[in-house]
């Protein structure tokens, strides 16, 4: 199974993970008690929603003392289903900081 294919998966199984990249897209950088109370979820949710984001490569952590700022890593996403059964997310990058 292609990598593209796993990301799209794991994205889209959980109305959560998808509510809180919303969020993340929408506002650029956030802390989690924030996405938190925008989405409507709670804390933990949350959170663990963020990390699967950032191992799929999603988000990006940035951390400051003990604040933890989350940043959508992409311009656009697009999911992408096709006759056959194949699945595919692209991502348009942003430029490097």
């Amino acid at each position: 199974m292609s990598r593209s294919r796993t990301q799209a998966e794991e994205l889209l199984g959980s109305r959560g993970r998808i509510r809180t990249l919303q969020v993340l897209a929408e506002s650029g950088e956030l802390n989690i008690s924030e996405v938190s109370r925008r989405t409507g979820l709670n804390y933990t949710s949350v959170e663990r929603h963020l990390a699967k984001l950032v191992n799929l490569g999603l988000a990006k952590e940035k951390r400051y003392g003990k604040i933890r700022i989350f940043q959508a890593m992409f311009l656009t996403l697009t999911i992408r289903f096709e006759r056959g059964g194949s699945l595919a997310m692209e991502l348009t990058q942003p430029r490097p900081e």
